[in-house]
């Protein structure tokens, strides 16, 4: 990876070679952004990160394996001084603010305009938190309260666990096929399906498949 310290290094995280060839496209116009890495999932990208840290993630939410948003969070967690841009095709209020809580440091929108991108990098690289324009007129003093006053939510307080268990429930597993995936009996997937119920008040499986995905809990490819 490109160590010169000159420039800002960029890291691209998406599975789409277009989205990212536009990126690296935009980013050429300025001589002080350089590309050190790009990747298609979450794995390649822990591998790339372990070699050399860049100052600055651009990542899209809908990425295989595991989604944008998680990547976020563990992130976060591994280099607190890794910059994130989440990079979305989610205009709603739900994916934001997950996004946000996770730890990124700017959303933007992929119908913005090529100039936001180049406004968007340069708002997180001089300290700044960046919002889509489209979320921003809106909602965005609202929104940024309630992420960093972390309000109610009840993914938050899910084990590792329910969020793989929900997660293979959204994709349409029953709990024999869950408990042979992640090597559990079906009692105990079966308890933490009950749990999963009591924790968002749902009555049923459907019910809480509907609503985890209408809010951005669980993206779907």
């Amino acid at each position: 990876m490109d160590t010169d310290r000159s420039c800002y290094s960029i890291v691209l995280a998406d599975d789409h070679v277009l989205i990212r060839h536009g990126i690296k496209k935009i980013i050429s116009q300025d001589d002080s952004l350089t590309i050190v890495g790009e990747v298609s999932d979450g794995e390649e990208l822990f591998g790339v990160l372990a070699d050399a840290l860049p100052d600055l993630l651009i990542l899209d939410i809908s990425m295989p394996k595991i989604s944008g948003i998680d990547l976020a969070e563990q992130l976060k967690e591994s280099y607190p001084a890794l910059k994130i841009l989440m990079l979305t095709m989610h205009k709603t209020k739900q994916f934001f603010y997950r996004s946000m809580t996770a730890g990124a440091d700017g959303y933007l929108i992929k119908s913005d305009s090529e100039k936001e991108l180049l406004t968007a990098i340069a708002k997180i690289r001089d300290g700044r938190t960046y919002i889509s324009p489209q979320l921003a007129e809106d909602f965005a003093e609202d929104l940024l309260s309630a992420c960093r006053k972390q309000a109610d939510n009840p993914f938050r307080d899910l084990t590792k666990r329910e969020k793989q268990i929900l997660s293979l429930v959204v994709e349409g597993h029953t709990s024999k096929a869950v408990a042979e995936l992640l090597n559990l009996s079906p009692r105990t997937v079966d308890h933490h399906r009950s749990n999963l119920l009591k924790k968002f008040n749902m009555k049923n499986s459907v019910d809480l498949v509907n609503y985890a995905v209408r809010n951005g809990y669980v993206t779907l490819d």
